[in-house]
């Protein structure tokens, strides 16, 4: 039997050990996080609706007329009304024929994969693409091939090899480097090819393009561009799960077969109620989006004045890139002793040589506070 306790020792001396921080509060700019207040960038609240007082209020009454639970799967009597309008609202919103709720972005990337894709068939994807992907494509039986991170050549070169149905699955947004997917370039070789296009907008639905309709708007792409559309609700809506939203015969075919929907408990209604509210929001306040460029742009601006190794992102996601696991999380406890949160990201979940603190920013940051930042991280490089 494997020597367990040996394993994670090896893994705290390479400066790879995760734990847990508990928190004490609500998700905010500051919070207090294992006893400390903490100015705090690292949650993808971007639109800082986690928070917001309609959003817990329609959470409120939607769990005094529905409960707390659903009871039973969508397929059983899990399937409630409130659930139903939720779905018809993410069509609406995204311009496609039918949506369907997931519990996490997780299983709808399973659940996705697992029910067009199996033996014989192929799966191609960007190397930096979300671990959901990376799992659903193995787990699905599928070939799985994967091409240097946006580079279309290489995409189109193994197209030209794929076998069996194919599967072109990519970030529409990367959620450690920041950048967004050359998604019209990823369209154009799947119509060519006759593949299938699914784009996970997890870190772009909310944020980019118009109303906040994700990144596959705003590249100009539509449902026959772009097949398959998942999206989290729990970082820009603020509260959680998960949709895909596709034509009417893949949508019935994910209901007949997609695993991870057919054998899970439905979500709360009352949090379906609470997703409708956000979406409302985020839908009609588009000065969220709005402050969130001009945050990013003040601290690309200040990062750049003060020669602070940040990677090409326009979205609200900035790394920074320390390199070793170690340095990394030199920088963050730097961070954390001056009253600042950031996370370090080291490998498995960024590759080997590119660790880095992952820099996220919210609506309801402050100016001040992004200039404190800034002052902490020049800081925290120079002595560290």
């Amino acid at each position: 039997m494997r020597d367990l306790g040996a394993a994670l020792d090896k893994r705290r001396e390479a400066g790879l050990y995760r734990r847990r921080r508990v928190a004490d509060s609500r998700q905010q700019p500051e919070m207090v996080v294992d006893g400390e207040r903490l100015l705090c960038f690292t949650s993808n609240d971007y639109l800082g609706l986690a928070a917001h007082p309609g959003v817990i209020e329609a959470f409120r009454r939607a769990a005094t007329e529905w409960g707390v639970g659903a009871g039973a799967a969508h397929l059983v009597n899990g399937h409630m009304r409130v659930h139903h309008a939720l779905e018809e609202a993410l069509a609406d919103f995204t311009g496609r024929p039918r949506a369907l709720l997931f519990s996490t972005g997780y299983m709808a990337n399973l659940g996705v994969v697992g029910a067009l894709c199996g033996r014989g068939d192929t799966v191609l994807q960007d190397r930096l693409n979300h671990a959901s992907l990376l799992d659903a494509a193995r787990l699905s039986g599928a070939r799985l091939k994967r091409h240097a991170h946006r580079d279309m050549a290489a995409l189109e070169r193994q197209l030209a090899d794929a076998e069996g149905e194919c599967l072109i699955a990519s970030d529409g947004v990367f959620s450690m480097d920041g950048d967004v997917a050359p998604l019209a370039e990823m369209a154009a070789l799947a119509r060519t090819s006759a593949a299938w296009l699914m784009v996970d907008d997890a870190h772009g639905f909310g944020v980019l393009g118009p109303q906040g309709r994700g990144s596959v708007a705003a590249a100009g792409l539509g449902v026959d561009d772009v097949p398959i559309l998942m999206a989290t609700l729990g970082k820009a809506l603020g509260v959680a799960g998960a949709f895909v939203a596709a034509d009417e015969a893949l949508i019935e075919t994910l209901i007949q077969r997609a695993r991870t929907y057919i054998y899970t408990t439905a979500q709360p209604p009352a949090l379906a109620a609470a997703t409708l509210a956000a979406l409302k929001v985020a839908r009609n306040e588009d000065w969220r989006r709005e402050r969130l460029r001009e945050l990013v742009a003040r601290f690309r601006a200040g990062a750049g004045q003060l020669g602070l190794p940040l990677m090409d992102s326009a979205t609200p996601i900035q790394p920074l890139i320390a390199g070793g696991a170690e340095r990394a999380m030199r920088w963050s406890e730097s961070l954390r002793r001056r009253g600042i949160l950031v996370g370090a990201m080291r490998p498995p979940t960024v590759a080997e040589g590119s660790a880095r603190l992952r820099v996220t920013f919210s609506a309801m940051h402050r100016e001040d506070q992004v200039d404190r930042l800034l002052d902490a991280l020049a800081e925290a490089v120079r002595c560290a």
